[in-house]
């Protein structure tokens, strides 16, 4: 059985989750509480050297880091990754736009002000770049969605599945939605997609990681 490490607040874990969930494969969900410092463990580094989730573990005992590359693996074959060429390019296109223009301002929003205690002090200086960087993909995002159901082609991709997440939770990060109709009607039709399944929504086999002492970062 597929093994995913993830952090149930996690956004980028969430993608996961909601993918495996609609592709209906069996999964082994284990949480690890990253504000417990449990991604900095001898046990979890040994894993992945980065200590970030989420972390898929095959049945062979091989891992797979990164949030999309997670996603573009488990969706070869499948309807959510288009076989045309430019049709696969333009998933892509969007992963990247969601990794590097739409998360850096929006889940960086929601993890400090919502997530990290007194972060909202501890980060002051950067609340207004998190802001236009943020407005700044959500205007993208509305312009692209107005003559489109999805990002991409006429169906559900995993290109939804990776910026679906963090848009979703981004009034949690002092985003307000409000003013983006479109963005409003593509989450209500990706939520339909992927069954309503909430950010804390688990599999029927979950564990959490077994600890060991947390090594200093660097």
């Amino acid at each position: 059985m597929l093994k995913l490490y993830s952090t149930q607040s996690s956004g980028n874990s969430y993608k996961v989750r909601l993918l495996l969930a609609r592709l209906g494969r069996p999964f082994h969900l284990v949480e690890v509480d990253i504000f417990a410092g449990e991604h900095r463990t001898p046990q979890f580094l040994a894993l992945n050297p980065e200590g970030r989730v989420p972390l898929l573990e095959m049945e062979d005992g091989t891992v797979l880091g990164e949030s999309n590359a997670i996603l573009f693996y488990l969706a070869e074959g499948t309807e959510l990754l288009p076989a045309d060429r430019l049709e696969r390019a333009e998933v892509l296109r969007w992963m990247f736009f969601e990794q590097n223009n739409h998360e850096p301002g929006i889940a960086q929003a929601r993890f400090w002000l919502r997530q990290v205690r007194g972060g909202r002090e501890l980060r002051t200086h950067d609340v207004d770049r998190w802001m236009e960087e943020g407005y700044g993909a959500l205007r993208i995002m509305e312009r692209h969605l107005e003559k489109r159901r999805f990002f991409v082609g006429e169906t559900l991709t995993i290109a939804d599945l990776a910026l679906y997440p963090h848009t979703w939770l981004a009034p949690e990060g002092d985003f307000e939605l409000a003013t983006f109709p479109a963005i409003g009607a593509w989450l209500a039709r990706v939520a339909r997609e992927t069954g309503g399944l909430d950010l804390y929504w688990q599999p029927p086999v979950s564990s959490r990681l077994v600890t060991g002492p947390v090594l200093e970062a660097g």
